[in-house]
C-alpha cells in the first residue's frame, strides 16, 4: 500500500472507539501513519452512530465538509460503522461522494478498501472479526475490551440488531488473550464491551461449546491481575443475581452498575419489547444491593416514546426516586427508520418530549447532587487519566466512575490510581486531594498557571454509554 496519512474521526459509543482502535491497529499494520487532523490526511474515516438521529446529522455536516475539502485536493473519505450499514447510510455515501463504505462486521476489510481504484463497499458479516485480537493501545491507563457483538433483542425502538447483527460471544481465550496485551501495556482498568454483556456466551449453544457464563467471565477477568474492572452494557432481561455475586467476591470489579431501564411503565415497556417488567427490574436492584450495599447505579431512559402518557411518565419519575439512581443517560425519542416503532407508532409532538426531558433531567441533578455530596469527606479510588481542562488539574474517576477533578500534588503529577480525598461535590462531579502513603494531603504543585480550585466542569466530557 502507497503509504497513507489517515485520520479517523468516531461518533458513538464505546463499542466504536474499540473498533477505531482496531482499524487504526490495521492502517499501521499496512504502513500507514494516522495523523491528528483532517488538513494532515489524505485519507479520511468517519465511524458513525445511528442509534439516533442527532448523530446522523453530524454525519451529514461532517460529509459535506470534507466533500469541499475534496473538491480542492485529492482524498479518500470513508464512512464505518453503524450508519454504513444501512440504507439510509450508505444513501448518504452516494449523495457525499464517500469512496469507502464498511459496516461494522467488515472492518477487517479496510486494507483491501484502500487498495481498491474504484468505489468499494463491504457490508458482510465476518465471522474472522470475532476472533482478531487487535494491539493493545498504547500510553494509556485505559482500554476497551469487545467480549461479543450483535443482538439477539429486538426492543422495538432500537436499530441495533440491524446494524451489528445477531449476538456473537467471542471465544474466552481470545478475550484473555488480549487481556493479558493489555496489561502487558501498562493498562489499570479495563471495560468489558457489548451490546448486552449479560447474555454472553449463550448465543449458538456456545456455553455448551465450554463458554462460561458472563458472571464466570468476569471472575476470570477479575482474577488475571488487572486492577479495575467495568463492563456496559447490561439488558436487565439477562441480568442474574450471580453477576451481582460474581461483582462482590471479585475485587478488581468495580462497583458499577449499568442497567439500562428505558421507562418506569410496565405498559411503555411492552411497547418498547423490553421483554422484563417494572417488578422484574427492582428485584435485579434489589439484588445487586443484597450483595453490593455500596453499589453505583446508573441508566438510560427514553423520554417520549410513542403512546407515552403522563402517567406512564409519572411511573418513571417515581421509578427514579425508588431506586435512587447516581446518574443517567436521558434521551429523547428519536424515531429511527427501520425500526418498528418508526414504522407503526406514532411520534409525540416535540414540545411534549422536550418539557418532560427537563422534568427528568431536574430530577436526576436532585439525586446526583444528593449522592455526590454524600461522598464529601470520604477516600476514593481514583484514577487519573491526565490534565483537566483547567491547569494544574488531573482529572479521572473512582471506582463507581464519578468524575473526579484534583490539583496536581508533588509527587503525584502524572496520570495512575491515587486515593483521594472528596472535599466537594457538584451534581455532576467530585472535587478532593491526592493522599500519601500516611492518609495526609499532599502539597499541591505550583504551576505557573493559577487558577481557581474548582474548574469549569462544563469542558469536561464522559463518553456516551452504547444504546
Amino acid at each position: 500500500m502507497v503509504t497513507t496519512r489517515a485520520h479517523l474521526i468516531t461518533y458513538g459509543c464505546q463499542m466504536n472507539e474499540y473498533d477505531t482502535h482496531l482499524v487504526q491497529s490495521q492502517l499501521v499494520s499496512l504502513g500507514a501513519d494516522i495523523v491528528p487532523t483532517v488538513d494532515e490526511a489524505d485519507v479520511v474515516l468517519v465511524n458513525t452512530c445511528a442509534v439516533r438521529g442527532k448523530p446522523v446529522e453530524k454525519v451529514r455536516s461532517l460529509l459535506g465538509d470534507l466533500r469541499k475539502i475534496k473538491a480542492r485536493r485529492p482524498m479518500v473519505i470513508g464512512l464505518m460503522g453503524c450508519l454504513a450499514q444501512l440504507d439510509e447510510g450508505q444513501q448518504i455515501a452516494r449523495a457525499f461522494g464517500v469512496d469507502i463504505v464498511l459496516g461494522p462486521g467488515s472492518l477487517l476489510d479496510i486494507g483491501k478498501a484502500l487498495e481498491s481504484s474504484e468505489r468499494f463497499w463491504a457490508l458482510n458479516f465476518r465471522d474472522e472479526l470475532h476472533a482478531h485480537v487487535p494491539p493493545p493501545p498504547q500510553g494509556t491507563l485505559q482500554a476497551h475490551l469487545t467480549i461479543m457483538r450483535g443482538c439477539d433483542h429486538h426492543c422495538t425502538y432500537c436499530i441495533v440488531p440491524t446494524t451489528r447483527g445477531p449476538q456473537v460471544s467471542r471465544s474466552p481465550d481470545d478475550i484473555l488473550r488480549e487481556l493479558d496485551a493489555q496489561l502487558a501495556a501498562g493498562v489499570q482498568e479495563v471495560t468489558l464491551l457489548g451490546q448486552n454483556v449479560n447474555a454472553y456466551g449463550v448465543d449458538q449453544g456456545a456455553q455448551l461449546a465450554g463458554y462460561p457464563s458472563f458472571a464466570n467471565l468476569l471472575r476470570l477477568v477479575g482474577r488475571s491481575g488487572v486492577r479495575r474492572v467495568k463492563f456496559t452494557t447490561s439488558h436487565p432481561m439477562n441480568f442474574t443475581e450471580d453477576v451481582a455475586a460474581a461483582m462482590a467476591d471479585t475485587p478488581a470489579i468495580c462497583e458499577f452498575v449499568h442497567l439500562p431501564v428505558q421507562s418506569g411503565s410496565n405498559r411503555v415497556l411492552r411497547r418498547m419489547a423490553r421483554e422484563y417488567t417494572r417488578e422484574g427490574y427492582l428485584q435485579h436492584v434489589t439484588d445487586i444491593r443484597r450483595h453490593l450495599p455500596h453499589a453505583v447505579l446508573a441508566t438510560d431512559i427514553i423520554v417520549g416514546f410513542p403512546g407515552e402518557t403522563e402517567e406512564d411518565f409519572q411511573h418513571t419519575l417515581d421509578l427514579y426516586d425508588e431506586v435512587g439512581y447516581d446518574s443517567a443517560y436521558m434521551f429523547i425519542y428519536s424515531p429511527r427508520p427501520g425500526t418498528p416503532s418508526y414504522t407503526h407508532f406514532e411520534d409525540l409532538p416535540r414540545e411534549v418530549k422536550t418539557e418532560r426531558l427537563a422534568r427528568l433531567v431536574a430530577k436526576q441533578k436532585e439525586w446526583s447532587a444528593r449522592k455526590n455530596a454524600a461522598k464529601v469527606g470520604t477516600m476514593q479510588d481514583v484514577l487519573l487519566r491526565g490534565d483537566a481542562h483547567e491547569p494544574g488539574f488531573l482529572e479521572g474517576h473512582t471506582r463507581g466512575n464519578h468524575p473526579t477533578v484534583v490539583p496536581a500534588a508533588v509527587g503525584a503529577d502524572r496520570p495512575g490510581t491515587y486515593a483521594v480525598r472528596i472535599n466537594h461535590a457538584t451534581p455532576h462531579m467530585l472535587y478532593g486531594r491526592i493522599l500519601g502513603a500516611d492518609g495526609q494531603e499532599l502539597p499541591i504543585r505550583e504551576t505557573a498557571a493559577s487558577g481557581p480550585q474548582r474548574p469549569d466542569t462544563a469542558a469536561l466530557i464522559t463518553p456516551l454509554p452504547m444504546a
